[in-house]
């Protein structure tokens, strides 16, 4: 915790003016949490800069004083990496939102860390232009939080995570100095890569304040398809096979019956099929731009799962009904959390590994006594499970026994050359856990890194492996 704000706090609100600088009780409980399990931890202050001069007139004040600044903006994470495990300053970036640029020439566009990735999409697609990384949370998150974490979604599986888009960064260092991390080019040979350095650093080596992203055209077509199955290890088994057919879909998610039926009672105005017989689902698209093409790749599609053991292979028949689809599998998560206290582990192993994965995660549950439900980017081959409380009393949910269940669960994901966190980061709630996934000297190298950058350590302390 830092020490008493009388110190600082006439600072900030000289550098920043009064509105900007908040130490309203509802104001500090907003930020003492993002979308993670039930933690909330209070900052002693939120700032809310609206430039790169004022973030960096921030640093310089917290750098000086030792104070915690953790960067924060929707709080939509699920890793706890906005909280403010120190106290300190709450940085908010939520005044920073501006779409600078849309480069139709050179298909790239400038924003601000504050930008909604949805906001920010449909600008693009309105020039006919296509930014494809898209989290669940695409109509609240901010790009900022997109690469900070690494952001993935459901179009990775054929377009690539939030880095194969970011070009440059304007960072504000700890100190308050500001850098450019590289060029807004497509390629770039030229040292060392600070900006993939900082995609996905959480928070910990600085504060971005500009995106240069890489944009692409906007697909015309899309066939968006729905495989029932009657075993969730049957539906993961035919996600290799698409690929080995040749389909690099567009979309490939796998839900369980379970997250299917929640969502189903969560969410208005769709229906797909839920007959008993049915355990688990594939939603599957394709996209481009040539409509026969696109066509025949779907009807592959249709054909390789249906020798997999899919039931009934449905096609949306309308946009309305594709957007359906998707808005069902968008919800899932808010649905799970809605039915039960739950914590969510975001596993990834290569694809061919899912029935592998998925039967670990059963056997792992009947022996630690917890009930799982899972859904994901199955053409990615990361998996969302969610352990949900349910009727397990407190003391097993928060003692030693989840835990051990969990590390077991992580131990048996990097064995399958997986890791422990696809795209939600560590943050906070995972760091137990990152020894399974790096070792001692990787570990080093980070801390290391963190030090050069950050010696003060104020920079999001108490996330990652600290």
């Amino acid at each position: 915790m830092a020490e008493d704000n009388s110190k600082w706090l006439p600072s900030l609100q000289a550098a920043l003016g009064l509105d900007a600088v908040s130490i309203d009780p509802d104001v500090l409980h907003a930020f003492s949490h993002d979308e993670t399990e039930d933690v909330h931890i209070l900052p002693q202050v939120v700032c809310r800069p609206s430039s790169t001069g004022e973030v960096s007139a921030v640093l310089r004040i917290a750098h000086e004083f030792g104070i915690p600044v953790t960067p924060a903006a929707a709080r939509t994470g699920l890793s706890g990496g906005a909280i403010p495990v120190q106290g300190g300053i709450s940085l908010s970036m939520e005044r920073l939102n501006r779409i600078l640029s849309i480069d139709e020439a050179n298909f790239q566009a400038v924003v601000e860390p504050g930008v909604i990735n949805q906001v920010f999409h449909e600008a693009c697609k309105e020039k006919g232009l296509f930014y494809p990384p898209d989290p669940s949370s695409w109509g609240t998150s901010t790009l900022g939080g997109n690469v900070a974490y690494n952001a993935g979604g459901p179009k990775a599986v054929k377009y690539g995570v939030t880095s194969a888009y970011v070009l440059n960064l304007q960072v504000v260092l700890p100190n308050g100095e500001i850098l450019w991390t590289g060029a807004n080019t497509l390629k770039n040979s030229t040292g060392y890569n600070l900006t993939q350095l900082f995609v996905g650093s959480e928070g910990t080596l600085g504060v971005i304040t500009q995106i240069v992203l890489r944009l692409i055209p906007y697909p015309k077509v899309h066939f968006t398809l729905l495989a029932p199955f009657a075993s969730a290890e049957m539906a993961c088994a035919a996600v290799a096979r698409v690929f080995q057919a040749g389909v690099t879909p567009s979309g490939l998610e796998f839900m369980e019956r379970d997250a299917i039926d929640w969502t189903l009672k969560y969410v208005d105005g769709v229906s797909i099929p839920t007959g008993p017989d049915i355990a688990a689902h594939l939603l599957m698209e394709v996209d481009g731009f040539d409509e026969e093409a696109v066509l025949k790749e779907a009807e592959t599609m249709a054909a390789v799962v249906e020798e997999a053991g899919a039931l009934e292979v449905l096609f949306a028949q309308s946009a309305s009904e594709r957007d359906a689809l998707w808005k069902l599998r968008r919800r899932v998560g808010e649905a799970v959390k809605s039915h039960s206290i739950y914590k969510e582990e975001d596993t990834v192993v290569p694809r061919a590994k899912l029935p592998d994965l998925l039967r670990a995660v059963k056997r792992i549950g009947a022996d630690y006594g917890f009930q799982s439900v899972c859904y994901g980017h199955a053409g990615d081959g990361n998996l969302h499970v969610n352990i949900v409380k349910g009727d397990m009393s407190d003391s097993d949910w928060s003692g030693p026994r989840l835990q051990a269940g969990i590390r077991e669960l992580f131990t048996e994901v990097v064995a399958m050359g997986g890791t422990i966190s696809g795209e939600h980061g560590i943050g906070l709630v995972q760091k137990p856990y990152l020894d399974i996934a790096f070792s001692d000297t990787a570990m080093d190298l980070q801390k290391q890194i963190k030090a050069l950058f950050d010696p003060r350590g104020i920079m999001n302390p108490g996330k990652i492996f600290l």
